[in-house]
């Protein structure tokens, strides 16, 4: 005969692992419920943001579409149909860029602008590119690809890979060939 005391020690070990079973389905059941949360926190469409700073309208931002993805460990938003920016400086003086493709990544402020990517400043010098970060914290532009760079003067630059200040002041070329026009006065 059994005694009480296996006996219930039995049907102690048998509750606890049938316990433990019915937890491993719950976390099945759990991690499938997350499979399924993956992709956009929100979808926007037809998006035209304007950013101030003190009332003051700083940049125009617009986009057929937006995915946010700021649920993520490393949060960021998408603009898979492009993007167009216009960024006012202070004289109300206004520079544009635009791209097929653009990424946002919240955590360090780098934009990633893919697919033909145009920006235009204010004094109408025109970069093209097919791919280009902008690091918006540092007001700093860097690619790795192939560039054209055009200056209102008429001077032409071509090249790949450079990186440069938002103005275009300081540019530093990693190859390059061009036309450059230089006043002798």
């Amino acid at each position: 005969m059994i005694s009480k005391h296996i006996l219930s020690k039995s049907i102690v070990i048998t509750l606890c692992i049938t316990m433990l079973f019915a937890c491993e389905g719950n976390l099945n059941e759990v991690q499938k419920m997350g499979n399924a949360l993956q992709g956009p926190q929100s979808t926007t469409k037809a998006i035209n943001l304007f950013y101030t700073d003190s009332g003051k309208v700083v940049a125009n931002l617009r986009s057929p579409k937006m995915l946010n993805f700021s649920q993520e460990e490393f949060p960021y938003r998408e603009f898979p149909i492009g993007v167009e920016v216009d960024f006012f400086d202070e004289d109300s003086t206004k520079n544009t860029i635009i791209s097929d493709y653009a990424i946002i990544y919240n955590i360090t402020n780098i934009i990633d602008l893919r697919g033909n990517v145009k920006v235009i400043t204010s004094d109408s010098t025109v970069l093209n590119s097919q791919q280009l970060y902008w690091d918006e914290s540092e007001n700093w532009l860097f690619t790795d690809q192939y560039y054209t760079l055009q200056m209102p003067n008429g001077a032409v630059n071509e090249g790949e890979g450079f990186d440069a200040n938002q103005n275009f002041d300081n540019f530093n070329s990693r190859t390059n060939v061009g036309i450059q026009y230089i006043d002798e006065q």
